[in-house]
């Protein structure tokens, strides 16, 4: 092939440039559009490479034949045109002072005298990249010991203890906005209206039976009444849901059939039940559950009982 450029860089550097142009003109939202819209930009992407590679051979198969049509004469101004290649002068004079060696011819002048079975030795300088390197090395030595050793700053464990907390921090504020990754101890109430229609779904598929639809309760008890057996609350509906009831008569655990965030909708929608009125209730069971992080209500301060005055004048002696 009388093309001697790198046809296989063009297409390289033509798909990336449609790749970047997808992802900023496809509305994908947060995500990489190639995550949102998966099937979509892999075929598109396939597509444009297999017109780029067409293109590129086509534009190759066209310079042949133009070729060949070029006298002797010609062909030989064409070739020496393709053979002059670019050369980057200014980076290729730094290489060569960074690198701090002598050509061939000038190896002569460092060569050492000593010889074994044909082998010399050149007397080369250091490369000056490795002295500049060793020098910095030096510096930073030095203000990292005045730092750390003289003005005592941070310990490898204090940044380790920061680190940490930090991203402790990080990970609790996920875990607020992760609905997925709740547990009984982190579970919050969900009162979003699509949240209290997953939890309606979910009771009404799994849990009708039991506690029948508006709650009134059957073989489970009533889930209407402030009575709660092991707890309300929605931490406690939370963790009785997961874990399960009392041992040998309680409800299954839902655990290994719901995931945390149908569970907390789940429990979500349970507590909708409150204070409403079923069908046929069964009678309470449990104890009257008090929230003991409900806010106290103030006390009214007892009156101060007024002190008689009595006028010792008054006061007849029998």
């Amino acid at each position: 092939m009388k093309n001697k450029t790198a046809w296989w860089l063009r297409i390289t550097v033509a798909f990336f440039l449609v790749v970047v142009l997808m992802e900023v003109y496809i509305d994908s939202g947060d995500q990489p559009a190639f995550l949102v819209y998966p099937t979509l930009m892999f075929g598109f992407m396939a597509l444009i490479l297999l017109l780029l590679i067409a293109i590129a051979f086509i534009v190759q198969a066209i310079e042949n034949v133009l070729y060949n049509t070029l006298d002797e004469e010609a062909k030989v101004r064409y070739l020496a045109t393709k053979e002059d290649k670019w050369e980057w002068t200014w980076g290729k004079k730094m290489y060569n002072k960074m690198l701090g060696s002598k050509s061939m011819d000038e190896e002569v002048e460092i060569i050492l005298d000593h010889n074994y079975d044909g082998i010399r030795e050149l007397d080369n300088n250091l490369p000056p990249w490795w002295v500049y390197l060793f020098y910095a090395s030096i510096v930073f030595a030095v203000v990292y010991l005045v730092r750390f050793h003289i003005y005592d700053d941070y310990t490898q464990d204090q940044e380790y203890e920061q680190e940490v907390a930090a991203a402790q921090l990080e990970i609790e504020e996920y875990k607020k906005t992760a609905k997925g990754l709740v547990d009984a101890n982190t579970v919050e109430l969900l009162t979003d209206a699509s949240d209290i229609n997953a939890g309606k779904t979910i009771f009404e598929i799994n849990c009708v039976a039991c506690h029948m639809a508006d709650g009134g309760g059957g073989i489970g008890p009533n889930l209407t009444d402030p009575n709660w057996i092991l707890g309300g609350g929605i931490k406690n509906v939370f963790n009785t849901i997961s874990e399960g009831g009392r041992d040998g008569k309680g409800m299954i655990a839902w655990k290994q059939n719901l995931k945390p965030l149908e569970m907390a909708q789940v429990a979500s929608y349970v507590l909708s039940f409150q204070g409403t009125t079923p069908a046929n209730p069964k009678a309470a069971e449990g104890d009257i559950w008090v929230d003991p992080n409900a806010p106290t209500p103030a006390t009214p301060a007892q009156e101060a009982t007024p002190e008689m005055e009595i006028d010792s004048a008054a006061v007849t002696m029998n």
